[in-house]
């Protein structure tokens, strides 16, 4: 039961966080469907690069980054805007997998799943271009770690990290 508690978690967050996505038509009052992309500093990685797909005021945010150039960052977030204006509010809830398939001898590539609820926010300096900023508060559900004879469960700990980011809107 240990080992599936993670898949669970995971699949929960999906669960809800799909509806949003296959019911986006219908969620569209306050404003129009809009790509952005962009750049990112912390967060899940060191730098990053985002798409994020908004309809009013809701998205969802893909985000593939590397901390050292050796390792790959995927982040699935689906957010909440609130209020009107150029300076926006934001919360979130997804999933992060970090991936690092460098190996030596007697280890194997590590892999972590993690639980991620960002809050920020979003700032419109003009019509196409964004600058945010974010705290991603993080919690690990599953981790295969790279030495084989490790299989020390992840923390039970709560990690906050800041992010920045640049978006422009296509």
């Amino acid at each position: 039961m240990r080992r599936l508690t993670p898949v669970l978690i995971a699949l929960t967050i999906l669960g809800l966080l799909l509806p949003s996505v296959a019911r986006a038509g219908d969620l569209s009052p306050s404003g129009p469907e809009e790509l952005r992309i962009g750049i990112s500093f912390g967060g899940i990685s060191f730098i990053g690069f985002i798409t994020e797909y908004r309809w009013g005021n809701r998205s969802i945010d893909l985000t593939v980054g590397t901390w050292s150039f050796r390792d790959l960052s995927v982040s699935l977030v689906g957010k909440q805007y609130f209020g009107p204006g150029d300076f926006r509010p934001f919360a979130g809830l997804g999933l992060w997998a970090v991936v690092n398939p460098n190996h030596g001898p007697g280890e194997r590539g590590g892999l972590a799943l993690v639980a991620r609820a960002p809050v920020g926010v979003d700032w419109n300096l003009d019509a196409d271009h964004h600058l945010g900023a974010s705290l991603s508060v993080n919690r690990a559900l599953w981790i295969r770690r790279k030495d084989p004879r490790d299989d020390t469960p992840p923390s039970d700990r709560l990690i906050p990290l800041p992010g920045f980011y640049y978006r422009w809107k296509r």
